[in-house]
């Protein structure tokens, strides 16, 4: 699959998911075989303006490539210079523009989601940022705003006739948030609407699922989100199912868990500090600890970690706890 002349390898990408996918856990995410990266999503007005977050969140140069940075907005002449900017001075291989956002502090301000309400807005945010660029501009957008606007197929034809070079469809409307079941149907009739890639998301948790997805609704490749969280193995995993003649791989052993984890929080830490990196990593531990054994004690303690030694004692306890019976 191509996105405009970019050649992706791998069919399951990774999400971008704020507070989540800082370039560590990206770089980690390809390692595993993500097809490619996104950025958390980045304001576009922030980027006009220079505002010292946005340098930490656009930072891809030591990502793995391809790896795409997303903006968000609601002013095609702003996001246009926005999409410049991020081309000229960081290069990455193709911009994707936020439609799909449900939180507050997004789609109450007529970006993400809202855009879902303004179809021809959308065409001329993407007409615009083509117009600024010479990289793919791809769109991430929902079912529609609500179950009385369903919309997505019609917000995919004008986002492709103003050039779009690939959609990822959400299977759930932004008054849905992340519940209940997404609807996968939506990104069926994107797919047989336009000519572009299209790249299914929602509810994909493993290989399974994303081979279902795909022979479901025709998608070229999914995306991974929430089951990506403390899961960078659920990329080998679709791979190996899709890519390979069905290989099913195994799950990561504890041992291998518990070395990704270490290799994680150190990476963070040498970019962060160690006291900021701890307060992040507190998230991102409980996630790698779910389901194992002992994990509600051991979640409880990732919450409290405020040093690299700390995590070391916690990890030391998991494997006892995994091969020693210990809790």
């Amino acid at each position: 699959m191509k996105i405009g002349n970019i050649e992706i390898k791998g069919q399951a990408a990774l999400a971008p998911m704020a507070g989540a996918t800082d370039k560590t856990y990206r770089k980690i995410c390809a390692e595993f075989g993500a097809a490619f990266t996104v950025t958390e999503m980045v304001s576009s007005r922030a980027l006009m303006y220079n505002y010292n977050k946005t340098n930490e969140l656009t930072d891809i140069k030591s990502d793995i490539r391809p790896v795409a940075i997303q903006i968000f907005g609601d002013d095609p002449f702003i996001m246009a210079k926005a999409a410049e900017r991020v081309w000229k001075e960081l290069n990455p291989d193709f911009i994707d523009v936020n439609m799909g956002c449900p939180v507050p502090k997004v789609a109450g301000n007529n970006c993400g989601a809202a855009l879902m309400k303004k179809p021809d807005l959308c065409g001329s945010i993407v007409a615009a940022m083509k117009k600024a660029v010479d990289i793919p501009i791809t769109v991430k957008i929902r079912k529609g705003w609500d179950a009385n606007s369903v919309n997505a197929v019609e917000v995919a034809q004008i986002c492709e006739a103003a050039g779009a070079d690939a959609i990822t469809v959400h299977g759930r409307t932004r008054a849905q948030m992340y519940e209940p079941s997404a609807d996968w149907s939506i990104i069926k009739a994107v797919k047989e609407a336009v000519k572009v890639p299209v790249i299914g998301n929602g509810d994909i948790s493993g290989a399974q699922s994303a081979v279902n997805m795909i022979n479901e609704t025709g998608c070229d490749m999914v995306m991974v989100g929430r089951a990506a969280m403390g899961n960078p193995w659920v990329f080998q995993q679709i791979n190996g199912y899709l890519c390979e003649e069905t290989r099913i791989m195994p799950p990561p052993s504890v041992p291998e868990i518990i070395l990704v984890i270490r290799r994680h929080i150190a990476e963070m830490c040498a970019e962060k500090g160690e006291e900021r990196a701890m307060r992040e990593a507190r998230k991102h531990v409980a996630w790698y600890l779910k389901g194992m054994r002992g994990a509600a004690k051991f979640r409880g303690r990732a919450g409290q970690l405020s040093t690299l030694s700390e995590l070391d004692e916690l990890l030391k306890d998991v494997y006892m706890s995994a091969y020693m019976g210990e809790e």
